[in-house]
């Protein structure tokens, strides 16, 4: 049975093992250096604002994680996070990033983001299938602002609303 949960820094080694290859050999992330268990468990740890990760776990081990963090750094933007999902090899086609995804955007909207965007390399069928399904919309794309692997990336923001915008916007918070 896959379990949802919180991410922690405990976690850390495998989220890193899970990404690396990403970073490694594919477009998806502009990342070209794998980050280690130390750097992992500083993103984990956070910044000090509610930006929650969480991982898939199967009997002991780790089957993906999601994470969320700063949108933009400006006070301005503390509404808005930007999420992303990784599964490992092996666990693909099993629903675990729609598992993910979904648990995390209830978590943010409990904690008070208005807006979620997905920051996504294109071409990327199964990642912009899986965003659309659970209500992200193409907000723009930019032209090539990415060169990895030899090739000139595009990047697809997907857009989903989780609260309406009031005046004043409740500040976000801590979901516990």
């Amino acid at each position: 049975m896959v379990l949802i949960r919180a991410a922690s820094e405990a976690d850390a080694a495998a989220i890193a093992a899970i990404y690396a290859p990403f970073v490694e050999t594919s477009q998806a992330t502009f990342e070209e250096v794998p980050p280690d268990a130390a750097e992992v468990a500083g993103r984990v740890r956070g910044t000090g604002i509610a930006y929650p990760w969480l991982v898939a776990e199967e009997a002991g081990a780790l089957l993906g994680y999601a994470s969320s963090g700063y949108f933009r750094q400006r006070s301005a933007h503390r509404w808005a996070v930007e999420t992303g999902v990784y599964v490992a090899p092996g666990s693909h086609r099993r629903g675990v990033a729609r598992r993910l995804m979904s648990a995390l955007l209830v978590q943010l909207e409990r904690a008070g983001f208005v807006t979620a965007i997905a920051s996504i390399s294109l071409p990327n069928r199964p990642s912009v299938a899986l965003h659309e399904s659970l209500g992200f919309t193409l907000a723009g794309t930019i032209r090539a602002p990415g060169y990895k692997l030899g090739e000139w990336i595009d990047i697809g923001y997907f857009q989903r609303d989780l609260a309406t915008r009031t005046v004043p916007p409740r500040e976000p918070e801590p979901v516990s």
